[in-house]
């Protein structure tokens, strides 16, 4: 019978859950959501420390694994389709891309490899690197969550018509580790990609003039636009947090793009809202040593 593992990123980060999945080998799927609080505080270890307690609301993401190593990702945020993430890695154009998506719509991600081979669109390397780079950006973005709910579920695995690519965790959590630490850099230069962005004032021709450009910049900038925020330009270009927030720092330090200050639309507390409920006992609260020698049973 299958077995489940919960708890939450503050009780156990993800570059401990992936160290723990690839020590003990584990095959299963780590579903990670959207932390909803209930309402209730959870009592920490020293008796009077609080946190909000969080149960899964949306799945934002849920990572595979088959014997200790990482064999695909999915992020709600992005499109895990095999066009889309060819044409993410420049291995379709434009036009390609549109004719293909509106073709295969309905046609899974393996039957799809074995169509755009034949018609030498691409070749089997091609696909697995962009594969596997989708992969690794969803793992390395989730790589930087510090609160959200999930489950390893042991035994689950993709459907036989998902692309997997098997990658070492040992090298996933190293790079991912370094990345965390540049994203703590950008967090602090951009903490909040509800933020727009605009062109500085001034001719336009004379900006970009000798300037190189990688696509995924190319791409921003072509949604920029003071209605558009970094958030939804992300969504636009199927980037994560982190990788856009690296592209618009990039921008800004070459003086292409400004940042324009949101309009605060938070709304003020109903009157009468309910009170929070009482707090969790001590001994209902998780504790990252119970999630470890659990997961290790498993």
């Amino acid at each position: 019978m299958a077995r489940q593992l919960k708890g939450t990123l503050q009780d156990l980060r993800t570059t401990q859950l992936l160290h723990l999945i690839n020590l003990a080998k584990k095959t299963g799927t780590l579903h990670v959501y959207e932390g909803v609080p209930t309402g209730r505080d959870i009592i920490m270890g020293d008796g009077e420390t609080k946190r909000p307690e969080l149960q899964p609301g949306k799945e934002r993401a849920k990572v595979s694994f088959r014997e200790g190593k990482l064999i695909h990702a999915h992020s709600a945020s992005q499109d895990g389709h095999l066009a889309t993430v060819l044409h993410k890695s420049g291995k379709l154009n434009d036009e390609q891309y549109r004719v293909i998506r509106e073709k295969a719509a309905n046609i899974s991600d393996k039957a799809l490899a074995v169509r755009l081979i034949g018609a030498r669109y691409v070749n089997q390397t091609d696909i697995a690197k962009s594969v596997q780079q989708h992969t690794l950006d969803i793992v390395f973005d989730l790589m930087t969550w510090s609160k959200e709910p999930f489950i390893f579920e042991e035994g689950e695995l993709p459907g036989n018509d998902t692309i997997t690519v098997p990658l070492d965790l040992e090298n996933v959590i190293m790079e991912g580790t370094r990345r965390a630490k540049e994203i703590d850099q950008l967090e602090q230069e951009l903490p909040n990609l509800d933020f727009a962005l605009k062109f500085p004032d001034g001719p336009s021709q004379d900006k970009f003039k000798g300037v190189q450009l990688s696509v995924e910049e190319w791409r921003v900038i072509s949604f920029i636009n003071p209605k558009n925020s970094i958030r939804q330009i992300a969504k636009a270009c199927n980037m994560t947090d982190m990788q856009i927030r690296q592209v618009v720092y990039g921008l800004m330090n070459a003086g292409l793009v400004e940042l324009v200050k949101p309009i605060d639309t938070k709304p003020a507390p109903r009157p009468g809202s309910k009170p929070a409920k009482p707090a969790l006992t001590a001994a209902q609260r998780p504790t990252i040593n119970k999630l470890i020698d659990k997961i290790k049973k498993m």
